[in-house]
């Protein structure tokens, strides 16, 4: 079976591959393809890439191409992940809201919306190249804004899709945690879409756990939100809601002290990431 990964010059590759080992019972991967046009990101993870596989008794082989058609062609899976226009491309999206007194976020509000812009178009080039030579494909979608990037792929290609936040699963393994319980047996009632999204019920081994696992992230939440008017106002959400409200949400809830928390800092978080 063949994967192919558009973006696969991203800090994420290594990551992904690592993933792929422990389930190739039920994802019978042979082909890794990587594709990338950045060739020095695209060498790098590409040998980390083939070292770790040969480490693990070489499962499947890993390619690297800088042509989409060749990555997708007659590809089972398609994973995208893209930063169309790198980190300095991120870094204008935050600074864009700022500017005009606005959150500035790469993924949320006006910053999140250019970078839309930006991207659909090539998500969509991804599901042409899949039209024509890998129809029977479905691709993945790791790339933000993961929510409307994914409604444009459903509105505008046949190809079949999903769009994947790592929300959900962090939620898990933070309760996994908590309960040193297997993360199997965590089951949450989600509501909403990536970042825009609540728990309203935590289950553990089929018992419900809602009331102690909110507990825990409300004693947690000084971690989550360092600053203390976005902390409040997301813990007296929670409190009123009976409900886990992933970290992103601080953009709606806590708006104002979310904008005066980042007029304060000296970088975006894309200027931190690049220093």
């Amino acid at each position: 079976m063949k994967l192919a990964v558009i973006g696969g010059g991203s800090s994420y590759t290594p990551e992904l591959i690592d993933g792929l080992f422990a389930q190739l019972d039920c994802i019978p991967v042979t082909e890794v393809w990587l594709m990338d046009p950045d060739a020095a990101r695209l060498q790098i993870t590409g040998d980390l890439a083939k070292r770790m596989v040969q480490k693990h008794g070489n499962p499947f082989v890993v390619y690297r191409t800088s042509e989409l058609s060749e990555a997708v062609r007659d590809a089972r899976y398609v994973v995208t992940q893209l930063r169309v226009g790198g980190m300095a491309a991120r870094i204008q999206d935050e600074k864009l809201g700022l500017r005009h007194n606005l959150i500035g976020q790469e993924t949320t509000g006006v910053g999140g919306f250019a970078c839309a812009l930006r991207t659909i178009p090539r998500i969509l080039e991804v599901a042409r190249a899949m039209e024509q030579v890998a129809s029977r494909g479905f691709l993945v979608n790791f790339t933000n804004p993961s929510g409307i990037l994914t409604e444009a792929l459903i509105k505008f290609t046949p190809i079949g899709s999903v769009g994947l936040c790592n929300v959900p699963i962090n939620i898990i393994m933070e309760v996994s945690k908590y309960f040193a319980c297997p993360m199997e047996e965590v089951k949450l009632d989600y509501v909403g879409l990536n970042h825009l999204s609540w728990v309203s019920k935590f289950t553990v081994a089929g018992k419900d756990v809602t009331t102690e696992a909110l507990g825990k992230f409300l004693e947690d939440a000084e971690e989550e939100w360092e600053d203390q008017a976005i902390r409040s106002s997301m813990v007296a959400a929670m409190k009123n809601l009976g409900m886990f409200c992933n970290s992103y949400l601080q953009y709606f809830y806590a708006a104002d002290a979310a904008l005066a928390y980042l007029k304060r800092k000296s970088r975006t978080r894309g200027e931190e990431i690049v220093v």
